[in-house]
């Protein structure tokens, strides 16, 4: 006989024809015969089998192992056993590491707990069949929920046809799907023991509103529970939604009010209408309703058929907020940027005092900064600032924009997908786009990132129409160019921004990005807010900052010593109004274009607000953000 046999006696504390001790040894009685005859791979599973630290691990599960109710509730007389095998096992680290946490005084008050716990019947206590049931009653399922603090999460609805209350959605994370015993459709009987039959559903909710404790719930289970199959997607809201305002909406208190920016985690689709969501700000909540796509762009689709012709209407900055009476109002009209104020040249922040070089005023010098060692930085030019305000090509690049399915299509979609996204060390960096109101100090901002490591940071070298000077280099100031090529930049989508100024066409180009992110940098620009949307591309992935003023008394204060540059040479002190127009007019921008941006900074120090602003730069460059779906797939594709 084979020592096994031997050492493979069946333990007192299992049945000896049952445990799992007698079955192995069963077993290798089996694979002895087979051992005899050198079965390939018999060797290896007879000496896995016949391994010491394998027969003490079926003795622990044999001890640890509910056989009996008995068993169940004896957490700390199992914990004696399992100590006693263990001191019989030869010594190991782990085995001394786990005697230790077994016999700790923590591990057997939770023990004890089991055992007092366990000992008690926390079933619910329901009323008996009744002995004679009609072969056509329906089956019913009895569900019980103790109420708390947490909403149901369910909704109910009136049959049209039988009057039957039904159950009209179960809402994602609430109690009773938690539960998983009511589904979407379920028929309701009884509440309470009170019967449902006859009342309106208001009556109902308020049969539930009244209930303390458990409600118990009598249903006909519906025939075919609906099962959700689909993928959790993310959305980016490009709209406002309050479902207060919204009288379509199936149940007000169900409703999800969120506004434009905020990352929505979809949970369920299977309705066309009213999808469940929630923020990614607060996951662990109930989900709530959201109109779907399909019913934003049917809504919107009746209200484009229901207004009057406008000739080129079409050229105007509209997206679907002004579409439905119960989202927030959108664009009144185009934005009118008054041509004196664009730039403050001479700002005076708080105790700490600025200067920018007189140098930006005139045009026909070179603009070189830095101590020490000259560098030159490209698209400061007062010439190239003023033309963005004053474009002939507006209708044109109003035509260029809608043609290449940018700011107008885009807007109008309600949601955007999105996804986390990661750059690698190995990829490109990502574009900083520096967004906001003419005085607000967004030029100096961007000036003082790029002093700060001009190795790291860059912008891009604009494209121009006019004539080099003499003093100027291609490919430094200016990239100097033909009308007709120009032209061709701009019908081919290659321009991020352009416009006209004393005749002459400036802008910048993709292309001019590309070249600075393809030498390893980071290129900074700023941009006027209707042109965020062209450069946001999977070749770019720019990243939004907008740079927001503070209060009007903060401002007068900052900027009492601030000089504005205007189309006259003529250097203009702030006024009120000039102060007011920049505050209203940052709030236009946020309101209108708020979805696109992933940061804000008010500039109300400028120390602060540059170090604000290095910090999101860093963190644009490496850590997770939310980015549109394409750009990543884009990615994966290629």
């Amino acid at each position: 006989a084979d020592p096994l046999d031997q050492d493979m006696k069946p333990s007192t504390a299992t049945n000896p024809e049952n445990g799992l001790s007698q079955i192995l040894r069963l077993v290798l009685q089996e694979l002895n015969l087979f051992y005899s005859r050198d079965v390939n791979g018999v060797c290896l599973l007879y000496d896995l089998l016949h391994s010491p630290w394998l027969q003490a691990l079926l003795k622990v599960t044999e001890n640890c192992s509910p056989n009996s109710t008995t068993s169940q509730l004896t957490g700390n007389f199992n914990l004696i056993k399992v100590v006693g095998i263990l001191r019989e096992t030869p010594k190991s680290p782990e085995i001394q590491e786990l005697r230790q946490i077994l016999q700790d005084p923590h591990f057997k008050a939770l023990l004890s707990a089991h055992d007092t716990v366990a000992q008690k019947d926390f079933e619910p206590l329901l009323p008996p069949l009744p002995d004679n049931i009609p072969e056509s009653e329906e089956a019913m399922r009895i569900v019980c929920l103790v109420k708390n603090q947490q909403p149901l999460g369910a909704t109910i609805k009136r049959h049209e046809m039988t009057g039957d209350i039904l159950v009209a959605r179960v809402i994602h994370g609430g109690l009773a799907e938690r539960s998983g015993l009511l589904y979407a459709g379920d028929k309701l009987v009884e509440v309470n023991g009170v019967s449902v039959e006859g009342l309106e559903p208001e009556q109902v909710i308020h049969i539930l509103a009244m209930s303390r404790g458990t409600i118990m719930f009598k249903v006909v289970p519906v025939s075919a529970p609906p099962v959700n199959s689909q993928k959790m997607v993310y959305v980016r809201a490009m709209i406002e939604y309050w479902p207060q305002e919204d009288p379509t909406i199936p149940c007000m208190d169900a409703g999800l009010p969120f506004q434009k920016g905020d990352i929505l985690q979809i949970v369920d689709q299977n309705d066309a209408l009213w999808w469940q969501a929630r923020k990614i700000s607060d996951l662990g909540t109930c989900a709530g309703l959201i109109p779907s796509n399909h019913l934003l762009k049917r809504k919107q689709r009746e209200f484009w058929w229901s207004q009057p012709y406008q000739p080129h209407a079409h050229l105007k900055p509209t997206i679907c907020d002004s579409i439905f009476p119960f989202l927030s109002s959108f664009i009144e009209d185009d934005m009118k940027i008054d041509e004196k104020c664009v730039e403050a040249v001479n700002f005076s922040f708080s105790s700490f005092a600025y200067s920018v070089p007189a140098i930006l005023c005139v045009p026909d010098k070179g603009e070189f900064v830095g101590s020490g060692q000259k560098f030159f930085i490209a698209g400061f030019r007062r010439s190239m600032r003023l033309c963005r305000r004053k474009s002939h090509l507006g209708q044109l690049r109003a035509a260029e924009v809608c043609k290449a399915g940018g700011c107008l299509s885009a807007l109008a979609a309600p949601y955007e997908e999105v996804v986390r996204y990661q750059r690698c060390p190995s990829d490109k960096h990502r574009l900083i786009v520096l967004v906001g109101p003419s005085g607000v100090g967004v030029n100096e901002l961007r000036r003082q990132l790029i002093e700060l490591n001009p190795n790291h940071f860059q912008s891009a070298v604009p494209h121009t129409t006019r004539s080099k000077k003499s003093y100027e280099m291609d490919g430094r100031e200016y990239h100097y160019v033909s009308k007709e090529t120009f032209e061709s930049l701009v019908y081919s989508h290659r321009m991020l921004e352009y416009g006209e100024y004393k005749g002459h066409l400036y802008g910048t180009s993709v292309d001019a990005v590309q070249t600075v992110l393809d030498e390893g940098k980071i290129c900074v620009m700023d941009l006027e807010p209707q042109g965020i949307q062209v450069a946001r591309t999977q070749e770019l992935k720019p990243y939004v900052i907008f740079i927001k003023p503070s209060n009007m008394s903060c401002m007068k204060q900052s900027r009492k010593n601030a000089k504005m540059i205007t189309d006259y040479f003529v250097d203009m002190k702030f006024k009120d109004e000039d102060l007011q127009e920049m505050e209203d007019l940052a709030q236009k921008m946020e309101t209108q274009f708020g979805q696109f941006f992933d940061h804000v900074i008010v500039n109300d120090n400028l120390q602060d607000a540059c170090a604000q602003l290095l910090s999101a730069v860093q963190k644009a460059q490496e850590e997770p953000q939310w980015v549109p779906a394409t750009w990543v797939s884009s990615d994966t594709e290629s």
